[in-house]
């Protein structure tokens, strides 16, 4: 049997629909535009990311879509799982909120290979929520039942954003995983915005599991603002899952993410005074400045309050994490400057990755590509964000 080869993809996990095609809603808070033949165009053929995670697959209205998209003949389902649009796939997922007796909700990522287990599932899983037709549904059974009833179909679960203090498994549910999940059950954790896997070092029980970095774009512009480099033979569902199990030379060989303090959480923030906790002491429960107790607890002050370690250690297994600034993060660049790059250079993961900065600074200038190319090598300042205000960059 020929050895295949493998080859570096980018993928984003964790896109969300705004709306269907024919207008009924999905995800509230997510852009009109953001629907599912869109997201692959935008993927495909702006953004460059070869594999994507579409998370609200069990709306009907959605999956009305896909069988559309379908029977035009403009995508495929690969044998392998998955969509295929062109040279990207794109995963069919969900994103479901839980919450247990005594604790706060969270939230939880789903796929499947194909489409008919996502129709069964969703069918399952409209007994059981109020509104199968949005997105990030509160389900009522236990999240264990859950899990059960995914793997018995076929798919994988993979924990969302599991830090940020609203709907996550460390940030609003427990200080421990496996007080809420069958920990034989999750295929990996996703970080979030405010986080990275060094601060992810502190928890010994996430150790053992793969870590991704991705979007949760709720617009086409964010799509990508965090991926993961997998080495793979194809992108398709089948490959991911190889990935994530480190088989048969599969792997994720990189994560790329926002540093965390351009996170909007990275760091706790006091509401009645608007200071955001600084040092090395967390802000847990009371503001050292004012007094006050109304918290919006940050990512790493979370961490550090439920860290069973005295310092952070991290796997020698884990992927190199690189702090990526998104293009529309930097300075002076706009919308007539990225479309300009785009037009000569194709894609974002082009600009990002593989174009020098001598060819940048032909397109639009030495200072702008210089930002670039800080950007890169970490070169840029960064100011600190919370209580859900992004962080800024400077140089």
């Amino acid at each position: 049997m020929m050895e295949q080869k493998l080859v570096s993809i980018y993928a984003d996990l964790h896109i969300h629909i705004g709306k269907t095609s024919k207008g009924a809603p999905v995800k509230i808070s997510g852009s009109r535009n953001l629907t599912f033949a869109n997201i692959a165009k935008e993927a495909a053929e702006r953004k460059g990311i070869d594999l994507i995670g579409i998370i609200d697959c069990h709306s009907p209205g959605v999956q009305q879509d896909i069988m559309a998209c379908l029977e035009e003949g403009t995508m495929r389902e690969l044998d392998e799982g998955g969509i295929a649009y062109r040279s990207t796939t794109i995963l069919l997922g969900s994103e479901i909120e839980i919450r247990e007796p005594g604790m706060g909700p969270a939230h939880l990522l789903v796929f499947f290979p194909y489409l008919d287990q996502m129709v069964d599932f969703s069918g399952w899983m409209s007994l059981h929520m109020k509104n199968i037709h949005l997105s990030s549904q509160r389900i009522y059974v236990p999240a264990r039942v859950l899990q059960e009833e995914v793997y018995a179909r076929g798919g994988m679960m993979i924990p969302a954003h599991i830090f940020t203090p609203h709907r996550s498994i460390y940030g609003s549910c427990s200080p421990r995983m496996a007080d809420v999940l069958d920990l034989e059950r999750i295929a990996a954790v996703e970080l979030g915005l405010s986080s990275d896997s060094q601060m992810a070092g502190w928890l010994s029980e996430l150790d053992p599991y793969p870590l991704l970095s991705n979007s949760d774009a709720h617009s086409l512009g964010k799509i990508g603002r965090e991926y993961n480099e997998l080495l793979l033979s194809a992108p398709s569902y089948s490959e991911f899952e190889l990935a994530l199990a480190g088989k048969e030379g599969r792997s994720i060989a990189a994560n790329y993410g926002l540093d965390p303090r351009l996170g909007k959480y990275h760091r706790s923030f006091c509401s009645t005074c608007g200071t955001t906790a600084s040092g090395d002491e967390p802000m847990i429960d009371r503001c050292p400045g004012c007094g006050s107790k109304h918290i919006v607890r940050g990512v790493l002050d979370r961490i550090l309050s439920i860290a069973d370690r005295p310092m952070m250690q991290v796997p020698k297994h884990r992927p190199p994490y690189f702090n990526q600034v998104p293009l529309e993060f930097i300075p002076g660049l706009g919308p007539a400057k990225l479309d300009r790059l785009l037009e000569h250079f194709g894609t974002e993961m082009n600009i990002l990755h593989r174009i020098p900065e001598e060819e940048l600074a032909r397109v639009v200038g030495q200072e702008l590509a210089g930002w670039i190319a800080a950007a890169r090598s970490g070169g840029l300042s960064l100011q600190s964000g919370g209580g859900g205000i992004y962080g800024k960059v400077g140089q």
